[in-house]
């Protein structure tokens, strides 16, 4: 019976590894995507005193509208990082949450059926499955960023 609920809580178990791996790298993106914008606030602030100190220049301009589009960029994968830390995050609660009932029902309720635990897994894999989209998106988003970018360069 030990043997039996060690192995049904494996499975929670290994998504809960899985989540915080998932989570590592999202906070990474999240570090990062912060870190530009406020790299891109302070040129943006440093390129606007010196258009207001001088002749206006048609670089500065065009560098100046290329901050505020990124920004606006990056405020928005902001978000969908932290849709996606949600997602992973709940996941893992529920993942634990399913453990710790899988664990009671063997302790406790032997001859109970297992709809409950399954249900609360499966929500759990939903939300890593969501928090995955949102990933995805994110880095699509990322993408366009980059081509403002290089587009003001050329």
């Amino acid at each position: 019976m030990i043997v039996e609920m060690i192995q049904s809580m494996l499975a929670p178990g290994l998504m809960i590894s899985a989540c915080g791996l998932l989570l590592l790298g999202m906070n990474n993106k999240y570090s990062l995507v912060v870190n530009r914008i406020s790299l891109l606030n302070d040129e943006k602030r440093k390129v606007l005193n010196k258009y207001e100190s001088s002749d206006d220049s048609i670089s500065d301009n065009v560098r100046l509208g290329s901050i505020t589009k990124q920004l606006d960029k990056l405020v928005f994968r902001v978000k969908l990082v932290k849709n996606a830390v949600l997602s992973y995050t709940i996941a893992v609660a529920l993942f634990v949450f399913t453990s710790i009932l899988i664990g009671l029902k063997h302790v406790l309720f032997a001859d109970s059926s297992g709809y409950i635990v399954m249900i609360i897994f499966l929500c759990g894999m939903i939300l890593v499955l969501v928090g995955a989209f949102f990933a995805a998106y994110e880095t699509i988003r990322g993408f366009e960023i980059i081509n403002l970018e290089v587009e003001v360069d050329n």
